[in-house]
């Protein structure tokens, strides 16, 4: 088993008293089913450690800094002190600290800084830390091949995709959320710094406007499309859903994911402008809700359940067979269920005059075969909605089960 040097061990145990202090202070503890305190929680510090890795059901925070690394060295035991130096600094970030031991200011004046400074006097921001590792890093380079989860198997092509390779996959993924996006931007930066020369930023997105609730006491968010998302989503309350259909079981077959989730990430750049131009009636008859209050065409509130049997005049469904809201449906993949926590972005332009903006769908699961596989497959296939989006980015990663204490690391059940 690796050991943790004395110096990263002092740091995360500095970060732990801070992580149980604030936990305490805020009343908050977001493990499986407890719903969030009614603190700041713009401000208020999410605990680092716990059964499950935070940022999952954590309420969806505001925005995303999300990262996607590749592991540049060649050495196991560099790779593995890097991911203890990055706990340390994780733990100490996600409770409004510095990076490092010595901070932004302290230290040698003839040396770099511990940390960047730039979240120099902003709170915690409800910033959480999540990562993940893909099918990449289980090759030769570091002994893990025997230890690749079955259910860690390369995503599909699926109808329509126009993946660009150099901004999907990646050996390590970072996802970074919190209430401030100076806050979640600093985080990512500082694990680049301290992961320099061990590893490199395959590719990055920031993400404003959550477009899920992953609690009931968040109000459903809106799309770039300016529909409802995510009304059926899982929920941090939902404690049986979620052990059914999002946390990896001992009996799953690898036992150090236990407690751990699948991570899917998808870019989904939308045609704004074409989209914008088309009659709300069609916009709704693709969606298969009303866009005022969300409702199931024929319902009349937000979680209605949809009536996929109603027939209107001349006997069409009303609610069509290619509408999303029917092809996503649990009810049509034998129950599957994801706990989707994505963002909108918008990248600037693309020299057209059009905006390069959509969607980056980040959707958490058991098991990618049985959830994300089925549903996108039929999505991709058969959804009216294709006329007017483009997948263009991919990434599939196994996140681990929590951290016990300030003693454990990030990967430490992979690599011990």
């Amino acid at each position: 088993m690796t050991q943790i040097n004395r110096r990263r061990l002092f740091g995360l145990g500095a970060a732990g008293v801070a992580a149980v202090g604030a936990g305490a202070l805020a009343t908050q503890t977001l493990t499986e089913g407890t719903a969030p305190a009614a603190a700041d929680a713009t401000a208020a510090p999410v605990p680092f450690y716990g059964e499950h890795q935070a940022g999952i059901v954590t309420p969806a925070q505001d925005r995303l800094h999300f990262v996607s690394f590749d592991v540049v060295t060649k050495e196991r035991a560099e790779l593995i002190d890097m991911l203890q130096e990055w706990t340390a600094a994780a733990a100490r970030m996600t409770q409004g600290k510095d990076a490092g031991t010595f901070g932004a200011l302290g230290g040698s004046p003839e040396a770099p800084p511990d940390d960047t400074g730039e979240a120099l006097g902003l709170p915690a921001s409800g910033l959480t830390l999540t990562i993940g590792f893909g099918p990449s890093l289980f090759d030769d380079r570091f002994g893990l091949k025997s230890r690749r989860p079955a259910a860690l198997a390369d995503l599909p092509k699926f109808p329509g995709d126009d993946l660009r390779p150099e901004i999907s996959g990646g050996d390590i993924c970072v996802q970074a959320c919190a209430h401030d996006p100076q806050v979640a931007v600093h985080a990512i930066r500082n694990l680049a710094r301290i992961g320099f020369g061990k590893v490199s930023v395959r590719w990055s997105q920031l993400g404003f406007g959550r477009t899920s609730s992953t609690s009931r006491a968040q109000a459903t968010p809106r799309n770039l499309m300016g529909f409802k998302d995510g009304t059926n989503n899982l929920k941090l309350e939902d404690a049986a859903m979620l052990r059914d259909q999002l946390w990896v079981a001992p009996s799953d077959g690898a036992a150090w994911m236990a407690g751990g989730s699948y991570l899917v990430t998808r870019k989904i750049r939308m045609n704004i402008e074409t989209w914008d131009r088309a009659p709300l009636s069609e916009q709704e008859q693709i969606f298969g809700r009303n866009k005022g209050e969300g409702a199931p065409l024929g319902g009349h509130k937000e979680f209605d359940e949809p009536d996929f049997a109603a027939r209107g005049a001349g006997g069409t469904p009303v609610i069509a067979d290619d509408a999303h809201v029917r092809l996503a449906h649990p009810s049509t993949h034998g129950g599957a269920r994801l706990l989707r926590r994505g963002y909108n972005y918008v990248d600037g332009s693309d020299g057209l005059g059009r905006l390069d903006a959509g969607l980056f769908f980040i959707a958490y699961q058991r098991d990618p075969r049985k959830q994300f596989v089925p549903i996108q497959r039929m999505l991709a296939r058969s959804d009216s909605l294709n006329e007017y989006i483009k997948h263009i980015s991919s990434g599939l990663f196994a996140c681990p089960p929590g951290l016990r204490d300030a003693g454990d690391y990030w990967g430490r059940t992979l690599f011990t």
